[in-house]
């Protein structure tokens, strides 16, 4: 065969992904059909890497900032997540103490019948905890008496005499912690997708 008579086979018409046109690029690598698509498409691709080595450093700062977490630090945000979920939870109940509706337009917090202080051992028992206004959880010291009443109407008598009964100390882990915070933060994020759902039913 002839070298000389030898006509190399030309690229492909292709579409530009900056501008969409479709051009015959002159090497088979373009991607971009003109200078100011290259440029364009040069930003976008240097965005992209900045995005992405910013992702991976905000990664690499929560991991490191995850390691670094106390004992403390994990009980306490386990805390919030399981009081996120009782709220839920209860949402459509009223006060467990007074009985102040569910339409309050007031702060609900997660009221434990008996005291994370005097009851650790029973702080993330759902039994133990419940929907309360803020005035009855933090002016009126969990406003004991009426919790108790509503609670055994709740829960019954053998419920609460058990929370009330002895219990073997709460010792977990940090392993244990972590694992319960992932456990009752899906909770929450699941809960909230079903009410979200729920109204977007409704207003169809």
């Amino acid at each position: 065969m002839n070298r000389s008579s030898f006509t190399p086979k030309m690229p492909k018409p292709k579409k530009c992904r900056v501008c969409k046109n479709i051009f015959t690029p002159q090497r088979s690598t373009a991607v971009v059909c003109s200078v100011s698509c290259a440029k364009a498409w040069s930003d976008k691709v240097r965005k992209e890497k900045e995005a992405t080595a910013l992702k991976a450093e905000r990664q690499s700062m929560k991991e490191r900032a995850e390691k670094i977490k106390t004992r403390g630090t994990h009980l306490k945000e386990l805390q919030a997540a399981f009081n996120a979920w009782i709220r839920l939870r209860d949402a459509a109940l009223p006060c467990i103490s007074c009985g102040r509706p569910a339409s309050w337009k007031g702060q609900w917090d997660a009221g434990h019948y008996l005291s994370r202080g005097s009851s650790p051992a029973i702080r993330f028992d759902a039994a133990n905890v419940h929907k309360q206004c803020l005035p009855c959880n933090r002016h009126q010291s969990g406003f004991l008496v009426a919790y108790r009443v509503n609670l055994v109407k709740k829960i019954g008598l053998a419920e609460v005499e058990r929370l009330e009964g002895p219990h073997e100390p709460l010792k977990l882990t940090i392993a244990e912690i972590i694992e319960m915070k992932a456990h009752y933060r899906a909770k929450v994020r699941e809960m909230k997708r079903e009410v979200a759902n729920q109204l977007e039913m409704e207003s169809v």
